[in-house]
């Protein structure tokens, strides 16, 4: 499927790439094992990812699960298939794939949208937890497994700790707690809760909407800007933030911004409303 003019995507087994526009949707496509993560679909996701990246015609991923179940985390298969193999550091390097994957995902350049229904499990409930919006079904469930398999949230500990915090994150980890789309918003894994699925779609057309009038190399950079900011001391990072301001102020976008302002009309990545 041809995203654009310079960017091909590849054919894919485990996922479904469709693109309307700016918007990239990316279908998690394993809904006969509930789209628990293989490591074929962690592969063809990063891929995905990778083309896309510095393509800012794409603007937004929105992720989704088929079937109406988003993820139930790791494909417990592949795990039995290692252990088989009884490699240490086999299986180190195919759990540390699905980090790089997550890190990915967190520090993509495009808006990325988190699309929540039926379940978020253990791996799931990370991806939510990378998501710049995560929308979510009152009745979504979620739950972070991994303990109750005697295994540790090894790649996606430090996300959600990132994202709710070290006690919730304790606590959920450590107690294997199921909860539901109302509470996931009250620990911050995500941002808004609706009845279904119908308006989880509406929900995600207004989001798409708003990302509408946002310049894709403005949130780029806006992006960046916010994950320094986790990595570099205040001072280093205000000074980065100024030369990723003039860069911007002085681009065709930046141009624009200002030029459209003064004259009090839409500057030119403004796209026509997505709201049904």
């Amino acid at each position: 499927m041809s995203v654009s003019e310079d960017v091909l995507l590849p054919e894919t087994k485990t996922i479904i790439t469709e693109r309307n526009g700016s918007v990239l949707r990316i279908w998690l496509n394993r809904p006969e094992s509930k789209n628990a993560l293989s490591a074929e679909m962690t592969d063809e996701l990063a891929e995905v990812l990778g083309l896309v990246k510095k393509n800012r015609s794409i603007r937004t991923i929105v992720l989704r699960g088929k079937g109406n179940v988003f993820c139930a985390g790791g494909d417990i298969k592949g795990f039995k298939s290692d252990i088989q193999r009884a490699d240490t550091d086999l299986i180190a390097r195919g759990n540390r794939s699905f980090g790089y994957l997550m890190s990915q995902l967190n520090e993509q350049p495009q808006v990325v949208v988190m699309l929540i229904e039926g379940a978020a499990i253990g791996g799931g409930l990370g991806l939510a937890c990378v998501g710049d919006v995560t929308i979510v079904t009152a009745d979504s469930r979620f739950r972070l497994s991994e303990t109750s398999l005697g295994i540790p949230p090894a790649q996606i500990a430090p996300f959600v700790r990132e994202r709710i915090g070290l006690t919730h994150a304790r606590r959920l980890m450590l107690t294997g707690a199921r909860f539901k789309g109302d509470e996931a918003v009250n620990f911050g894994i995500a941002h808004l809760v609706v009845a279904d699925s119908e308006e989880l779609e509406e929900a995600c057309n207004e989001i798409l909407s708003d990302i509408s009038v946002c310049a894709p190399d403005a949130n780029a950079v806006t992006k960046n800007i916010l994950f320094e900011s986790l990595r570099r001391p205040r001072s280093e990072v205000l000074d980065y933030a100024a030369a990723g301001f003039a860069k911007c102020m002085l681009s065709p976008e930046g141009n624009e911004g200002v030029a459209a302002f003064i004259q009090k009309r839409k500057p030119y990545w403004v796209e026509g409303s997505l709201r049904k």
